[in-house]
């Protein structure tokens, strides 16, 4: 299936043997509490002399805050570990900034995963290294462990952030695609059940029609997000219109793998946008803004709708529950074209093989190691405690079931962007190995999905709103995820730099991004010819040469991946 030069990782015994005591404040098992109040936390492992500081220069391919210097979980990481973390986050387009790295072969300690990155072979191997020194992230990842090789070299370079879970998650909060609407549109249309993407608009048109300004700012019907790499937004809708999860650029029909962007059943859809375009609804500045413009948008309460996935514009969503904005906040409607098609948006959690931490080749024999054993503390279950829950009596409390419970003082802090970055470390946590599911006594990972605590954290008018549908929670308006193939999904898959697959697929996108806006914008007498040229262009590329690494990727996954 290929191959990449990749750069050889060998360890020296006398290394090895040198570094044994140094790098014991880093990993182990001998656990030390750490105090906060009189809570008792934290593993580590000190030295008599105390830890050894050690700093890790770390690149986040998104857009990003800095923490405050007062941070308390970093505080508290250093002084257990002696880790600290310079980060930086990607300013400006990530094509060019990894292109600039790898020219100069550049790269701090650890970065983000990216397919660049791998072809360009700036990550070290890591299965023989998390086998020698890392027996808690083995422990991870072990039913995995096939999934996280490389298809071209059988290596471990990454260390993927989310998709594994230790039990069935709590579903109280969905992070992932679907058409969302104003809780205020459905509100005052007295709470339809809204299936279809004729329905759909049809509230958002009369809404907008009928309050042409909100709190002062014109009412923006419908957003499209198309820019960098966050192309969703404009590209993947159609697949889930006919009943279909998330595969990326691709429909998967009975395990084979076709495009859908030159189908009849795309074209549904833009023209849908066309009609709504004209009517009006749609942001006659979605197609020239940038992620930050569209996110202030939504952070206004003045965009009614837009298909998106949640993670990607939560902080929008957070601001406005700081500002108590609740009608303003949103639903996610699992839309299909008719009403006989079963919603596929929700899935089973699957491993995410495109992000997380790799180890560069820049960073040193004796750091890598460090970093490993870093990561190996961290993963254990009283530090993911800290990361997803915080500090005990200050951040959560215990009840007398021993369920993890927040104030709601405590719940309005965790949704505040100023106090996330001097309290929370969600720079290292959002990318770094992580437990999903449950701890072992019994809490949830995830503590906006535990259930009662989600329940008592509902504010009066959610739980009026939901109680209009009789659900418990957002996640009911989507049916329920079947067990996912083996082999999904296929957006993950690796097309390789520079290979014919990978080529086609950037100039599909291209033309993508040239001629739907051009076929949304265009006079609904016009469309017709835009999206037939649109087509023709699409069909004189070989597409075929990228929808045969999909199905080859897809077929090596059936073959040597196991599921437990």
């Amino acid at each position: 299936m290929g191959g990449k030069k990749r750069s050889v990782f060998r360890l020296s015994l006398m290394l090895l043997l040198s570094l044994g005591l140094v790098l014991s404040a880093c990993g182990g098992n001998n656990k030390e509490a750490a105090k906060s109040g009189n809570n008792e936390q934290v593993s580590g492992e000190n030295s008599e002399n105390g830890v050894e500081p050690f700093e890790i220069s770390v690149f986040i391919g998104e857009a990003g805050q800095q923490p405050t210097p007062d941070n308390k979980i970093y505080k508290l990481i250093k002084e257990k570990t002696g880790a600290s973390f310079k980060f930086e986050f990607l300013a400006g387009d990530i094509d060019q900034k990894l292109g600039v790295m790898i020219a100069g072969g550049d790269y701090p300690d650890m970065m983000t995963d990216n397919q660049k990155l791998k072809a360009a072979g700036a990550f070290i191997p890591l299965e023989d290294l998390i086998e020698e020194h890392a027996p808690n992230l083995k422990k991870h990842y072990e039913k995995y462990w096939n999934m996280m090789r490389d298809p071209n070299d059988n290596h471990i370079y990454t260390l993927p952030n989310y998709g594994v879970y230790n039990s069935d998650p709590d579903s109280t909060w969905y992070s992932g695609p679907a058409f969302w609407i104003q809780k205020d549109v459905l509100a005052e249309a007295g709470y339809p059940r809204v299936k279809t993407l004729d329905q759909y608009f049809d509230l958002i048109k009369e809404y907008k029609e009928k309050h042409p300004d909100i709190d002062g700012t014109p009412t923006i019907g419908f957003e499209i997000l198309n820019y960098d790499w966050r192309n969703w937004g404009l590209f993947n809708a159609p697949q889930h219109l006919i009943g279909h999860p998330n595969d990326g650029g691709v429909v998967v029909k009975d395990g084979v793998a076709e495009i859908f962007a030159d189908k009849d059943y795309a074209k549904r859809y833009y023209q849908k946008l066309n009609e709504m375009n004209a009517a009006g609804v749609v942001d006659k500045e979605t197609f020239t803004q940038n992620y930050d413009q569209y996110m202030a948008k939504i952070s206004s309460g003045a965009v009614l709708g837009m298909f998106d996935q949640h993670w990607n514009f939560q902080s929008a969503e957070d601001a406005l529950t700081t500002q108590k904005r609740f009608e303003r906040q949103y639903v996610g409607l699992p839309l299909v074209y008719d009403e006989s098609i079963r919603d596929h948006y929700k899935d089973r959690p699957a491993l995410n093989l495109d992000n997380g931490f790799g180890i560069t080749v820049n960073a040193s024999e004796e750091q890598a190691i460090r970093i490993l054993k870093l990561l190996d503390t961290l993963i254990q279950e009283d530090w993911q405690k800290i990361f997803t829950w915080g500090i005990e009596g200050e951040d959560y409390i215990v009840n007398e079931e021993g369920r993890f419970m927040k104030t709601q003082e405590q719940r309005d802090a965790f949704t505040d962007g100023t106090w996330k970055l001097a309290n929370k470390a969600d720079a290292f946590y959002g990318r770094a190995p992580k437990m999903q599911g449950k701890f072992s006594d019994g809490n949830s990972t995830d503590a906006a999905a535990q259930p009662e605590e989600y329940q008592a954290g509902l504010e009066e008018y959610d739980k009026n709103f939901l109680a209009q549908y009789g659900f418990n929670s957002y996640v009911d308006f989507f049916s329920e995820a079947p067990e996912n193939e083996v082999a999904y999904p296929a957006w993950s898959v690796d097309l390789v730099d520079s290979s014919e697959a990978k080529i086609v697929n950037t100039k599909q996108n291209e033309l993508s991004t040239k001629y739907l806006p051009k076929a949304i914008l265009a006079k609904p007498d016009e469309f017709e010819s835009v999206w037939n040229e649109y087509v023709s262009e699409i069909r004189k590329l070989s597409i075929k040469a990228y929808e045969d690494r999909i199905n080859e990727v897809l077929q090596w996954r059936r073959d040597t991946w196991t599921v437990k």
